[in-house]
């Protein structure tokens, strides 16, 4: 049951996550730019935490967990968010969105480098299938190659972003957790805003998606990605995300009329094949016997009191 938990978390991160692209086209249209929606997203995101922590009376984590988090929303939230912006300027949407989605393989690759996790045949090639639908799902289309060496990056810091986040976990609540990350990510990004000046949402409409993309594309996918890492690991955790894509292009057809050509559809069941692979063995795995949560840890009582298993 608690793998069943953490698989459904990260499905639901997923899903929330994607939905992130199509708010920000409505974003754009409203005249914001990426650092305006940055500072607002985290900001305000933080201010949610920060309130659930005060109604639930918990503190925020100190020590080296402390600073573990301040290191993951500063560096790893912001800078992988800042390459992938940088690199939309030099080469094609479908290309820059392959590339970042790379990270699952770079996950496999760390975890078994640093957490000692084996790269079984069967993880390999569920791995394998991801990425072939993957491929298929977002259609690369040329691009410089300034944009790959940016893309590239981004993958690789949100890769160890989950590993040092599987880390914090065993210590630290997702809601604790994710207050830190996002006032890490605040300070930095209105500090780069400050150089910019100021852009804020031109329409009460702009405001409005900017909500949504902090309680649906923001708080809800993060919280529930660290919650579930802790439940099946970061190597899990990061292949089953691989179900974003899919959705911001099912989104994306629904809400924007974009079209689905065959080739996506094929690539979208490759990525549902994989995941549901993934799942099955997860939960023929014999769960280990979790340990006694912190006091008010988690996203609810009796729901997400956060296993310390680590990986898996």
């Amino acid at each position: 049951m608690n793998r069943l938990t953490g698989i459904l978390l990260v499905v639901l991160s997923a899903a929330a996550f994607a939905t992130l692209g199509i708010l920000g086209r409505y974003a754009y249209a409203d005249g914001m730019d990426a650092l305006t929606i940055m500072a607002l997203r985290f900001s305000l995101a933080a201010l949610v935490m920060l309130i659930l922590l005060a109604a639930r009376r918990e503190s925020l984590p100190r020590g080296r967990g402390l600073l573990l988090l301040i290191g993951m929303g500063a560096i790893g939230y912001v800078g992988q968010a800042y390459c992938f912006l940088t690199a939309l300027k030099y080469a094609s949407p479908g290309l820059v969105a392959l590339l970042l989605y790379l990270y699952p393989v770079f996950v496999t690759v760390l975890s078994a480098v640093w957490l000692r996790e084996p790269i079984t045949r069967r993880r390999a090639f569920t791995l394998g299938l991801a990425l072939i639908g993957l491929a298929l799902t977002v259609g690369p289309a040329g691009g410089q190659w300034r944009g790959a060496v940016l893309a590239i990056p981004a993958a690789l810091i949100y890769s160890v972003y989950i590993l040092v986040g599987a880390r914090v976990m065993r210590e630290v609540s997702a809601i604790r957790s994710s207050a830190v990350i996002f006032l890490s990510a605040v300070a930095v990004s209105f500090h780069k805003k400050a150089a910019n000046g100021p852009q804020q949402p031109a329409t009460g409409m702009g405001w409005a998606v900017i909500a949504a993309m902090v309680g649906i594309a923001t708080v809800v996918p993060v919280v529930a990605f660290l919650a579930g890492m802790a439940r099946i690991g970061p190597t899990s955790a990061a292949m089953i995300s691989t179900l974003e894509p899919l959705v911001t292009v099912l989104l994306a057809a629904l809400l924007l009329g974009e079209t689905l050509p065959p080739v996506t559809l094929l690539g979208g069941a490759l990525i549902l094949a994989a995941v549901l692979i993934l799942a099955r063995d997860e939960l023929r795995q014999t769960a280990s016997p979790a340990p006694a949560p912190e006091p008010g840890g988690g996203l609810a009582p009796g729901v997400e009191q956060v296993a310390r298993q680590g990986d898996h």
